[in-house]
Order: C-alpha cells, then sequence, then structure tokens
C-alpha cells in the first residue's frame, strides 16, 4: 500500500510498504477518506520543529472500516474518527480518562508522530490503518456528518474543545478570551467551541488577517492582539485560551484572566524555558492548564457537537487538496488543510 513518508524539512515521498493485517479480534482495518493536517504537522514540515525522518505521516483522520475482528465493535462500510493517540482503554490510566498516557504503550504513542514515542504505528496518509483495540478506539461518525469537517476531530478540534467546554461547564455563560497564533487551528476550534458552549462573550484576538476572519464566521469578536499596544487595563475574562506559543502572549493571558480565572495553553512552547508571571497569577488566584489533549476521551463531545449543528469547523478549513498533492501542499501556512483520497 501507499504511505505518505517525511524524511526532512520540506522532503516527503510516497513509499510502499507492506498493508496491515488483523492481529486481534478487536483490531480493525480503516481506510482514510479524509485527513486534516495538524497545526504540528506544518511545523514539522516547515523544520520549526525539528523531528527525524523517515516516518509515516499525518494523525487527523475520518475512515472507512474496510475489516475489522469479531469483537472490533464495527464493521466493514462503517465510517470511523480515529483518535491520534493510541490508547487500549482498558488499563487504570485509560479508565480515569488520560487517554494520552496509556499503560499499553509507549509514552506518545500516536500515529503519524514516531519521534514522540520512538515506535513506528503508521500514519492516516495512507491507504490503510491498522488500529488495535477498535472497539474502544474507534467512534462512529453521526448520520449528517461531513468527513471532510469532522477531520481534524480527533486531534485539533479536540484540543481546542477541552480548553473551553469544561471551564464553561463549572462556569455557563462565562467571558472566553482566545489570545490566536501558533496553534493556529485549535486556538480557531476553541473560538467555535466557546460560541457553541454558549459563552456570553468570544473574543479572538490574533494579528493574522485571516485567522480572524474565520473566527468571525465562527460566531466570535475579533480584534488584533497588537501586544505591544494593546492596554493592560483592559477587561478582564472568566476563561482564557492561551494559543499564540509565544511567552509575551502568555503574560498577557495571564493578565487578562479575571480573579479566580482559568487559563489553558494549547500551543507548544519551544524555548528551553518560558517565563511565566507566577506572582500575579498567584494573587488572582489563577488555574492553570497545559499538557496534551486526551483525545479519546474528549472527541466524541466535539463529535456531538458538530452532529448537533453547533460547531462548524468546516469554515476553519482553507484549503481541501487530494492526496497526490500532500507532499507539496504541506507547508501552505494557512490555518487549515484537509485531504482527501
Amino acid at each position: 500500500m501507499r504511505q505518505l513518508t517525511f524524511l526532512a524539512p520540506g522532503q516527503f515521498e510516497w513509499r510502499d510498504v507492506p498493508a496491515p493485517r488483523l492481529n486481534s479480534d478487536t483490531d480493525a482495518i480503516v481506510a482514510p477518506v479524509a485527513v486534516a493536517r495538524c497545526d504540528l504537522d506544518l511545523y514539522i514540515a516547515l523544520g520549526v520543529i525539528r523531528y527525524p525522518g523517515p516516518f509515516a505521516f499525518g494523525h487527523e483522520s475520518i475512515g472507512r472500516v474496510v475489516d475489522a475482528g469479531d469483537k472490533a465493535g464495527v464493521a466493514p462500510g462503517d465510517l470511523v474518527a480515529t483518535p491520534f493517540q493510541l490508547s487500549c482503554g482498558r488499563c487504570n490510566t485509560c479508565r480515569r480518562g488520560f487517554t494520552n498516557a496509556c499503560e499499553a504503550y509507549p509514552f506518545g504513542a500516536a500515529y503519524g508522530l514516531k519521534p514522540t514515542s520512538k515506535t513506528e504505528f503508521g500514519g492516516a496518509l495512507s491507504d490503510l490503518m491498522y488500529v488495535p483495540y477498535a472497539d474502544h478506539m474507534l467512534v462512529r461518525l453521526p448520520d449528517g456528518v461531513d468527513p471532510v469537517a469532522a477531520a481534524s476531530v480527533s486531534d485539533n478540534i479536540a484540543d481546542g474543545w477541552r480548553a473551553v467546554a469544561g471551564p464553561l461547564k463549572d462556569r455557563p455563560g462565562a467571558d472566553v478570551l482566545i489570545v490566536g497564533g501558533l496553534a493556529q487551528s485549535v486556538g480557531l476550534y476553541a473560538a467555535g467551541a466557546a460560541v457553541a458552549l454558549g459563552a456570553s462573550r468570544t473574543l479572538y484576538l490574533d494579528d493574522n488577517e485571516e485567522r480572524r476572519a474565520a473566527a468571525a464566521r465562527l460566531g466570535a469578536e475579533t480584534a488584533p492582539l497588537a501586544l505591544g499596544a494593546r492596554d493592560a487595563t483592559g477587561a478582564r475574562f472568566e476563561i482564557v485560551v492561551e494559543a499564540a506559543g509565544d511567552p509575551a502572549a502568555l503574560d498577557f493571558a495571564v493578565r487578562a484572566c479575571a480573579a479566580n480565572g482559568v487559563l489553558t495553553s494549547v500551543a507548544i512552547h519551544l524555548g528551553d524555558a518560558t517565563p511565566m508571571p507566577l506572582t500575579r497569577a498567584y494573587y488572582q488566584g489563577l488555574t492553570f492548564h497545559t499538557s496534551r489533549v486526551h483525545s479519546r476521551a474528549v472527541f466524541p463531545d466535539a463529535l456531538a457537537c458538530i452532529a448537533c449543528g453547533k460547531l462548524h469547523p468546516e469554515t476553519v478549513t482553507h484549503r481541501i487538496c487530494s492526496f497526490a498533492e500532500a507532499a507539496d501542499a504541506m507547508s501552505d501556512p494557512g490555518q487549515k488543510i484537509v485531504f482527501t483520497p
């Protein structure tokens, strides 16, 4: 079968590799029908994050089951979302909802990201994907949901969702601020989720005009971030999402939190150390969270919100390409690409 393989920044090639086979009655084989480019994929392709190749690429996908074991919980023909992280659903960690650190796999186990776990699990930009523990991993796509629209649900959509869903559940109708930037689509999906979940106000700040336009289509208020000119005594928000990946933006996000507010950083801060104004955070009583998303535990709720028509991730997608164009399109700087076979 074909597999898109990352070699080095800006260098990809399609390789022929052995097709996967079922190893257990709980396994499934899935043929991807829509694969989204994760925000992280762009920075790997550009060399901003230095991952050594070669490895299979792509990890956000909707696919069609082509083979399944008797206990896989799915059948050939089913359209399914596949979490990008591998998890068993059986260990104590999974049962607690911490599916980004399943005890059955090396830490960081994921499709399309071999360097995170030092183990190759294949990638979504392939003819076929092998899905172990399919009875736990796979989630059927609700009727009426477009696979292209939902292609990012197993990672970036889920990542934006978790940044606001939990806080809004605890604080219904709270105001939400998103500081956009490096985690391009994650910040936008957070804005869309905040609107869908009934935030009283959703303000999206970003110096990128295209991303502001996407946030506006999702129903958010928008304005430039303009850190150097922004008034530090402006409005305070109970819920803040920092997607900029910039130390100055993180400092601003802390200052923008209301007393006893919640700040979630969904960006990867790439420096060896990132300054954090802990004294201010201490006196504000701020709750700060940063982590990789627990994909399998989170994305079904986001998928249900897409199905009910309140969340519209398709408004974030700026380009739809064929698999054949993936190698060249991977370095496109826009916020979200979806590839189809």
